[in-house]
């Protein structure tokens, strides 16, 4: 025991001398600088500001769309899409509205779904649904897709309009179908 205390070493405790000694330069670490603060540097030009921010969200960024584009890289795409959006457009961002984090995710959520929509016009989607639909008759016990929905093809009240469309006996015909 008395070996283990001898060969401890304890860092020296600051003298009155070295405590009131005031540092050269200010140190600010860069998880302590806000998002707004990096936005206005952003807007002077400075190149270091979207490198942090870049560093402190693409990766939830990147989550966001794989998660609503199902491809990886769509959503590296997206990443260098809503960075690129943010360095060029910074000067439209008012902290009065809102943090910068949720003025970039707003971005990034705008972004992925319109290029979810092109995507799906061009039909990317298409056959990956009918994959999907194939499987689906396998496994009847997991939840529907959103996008496979009525409320999702036709929006919520979309469907009540189709349905109240119909002739009476269309409706008929449905409701022996499903029911």
């Amino acid at each position: 025991m008395d070996s283990y205390l001898s060969s401890v070493r304890l860092p020296a405790l600051p003298t009155k001398a070295t405590a009131q000694q005031p540092s050269a330069r200010p140190t600010v670490e860069p998880d302590l600088v806000s998002d707004e603060h990096l936005m206005s540097r952003l807007r002077l030009g400075e190149q270091k500001a979207i490198a942090e921010l870049f560093k402190r969200h693409s990766s939830c960024i990147y989550r966001v769309g794989k998660k609503m584009l199902r491809d990886s890289g769509e959503a590296d795409d997206l990443v260098q899409e809503v960075f690129l959006y943010v360095y060029r457009k910074s000067e439209m961002f008012d902290a009065s509205k809102g943090p910068a984090r949720s003025w970039i995710f707003q971005i990034a959520y705008t972004q992925a779904l319109l290029r979810r929509r092109k995507l799906k016009s061009i039909g990317l989607y298409s056959s990956a649904i009918a994959d999907e639909l194939r499987d689906a008759e396998s496994r009847t016990d997991l939840p529907a897709d959103y996008d496979k929905t009525v409320e999702g093809l036709f929006g919520r009240n979309g469907w009540k309009k189709i349905v109240e469309d119909l002739t009476e006996d269309q409706r008929e015909t449905l409701r022996l179908h499903f029911f």
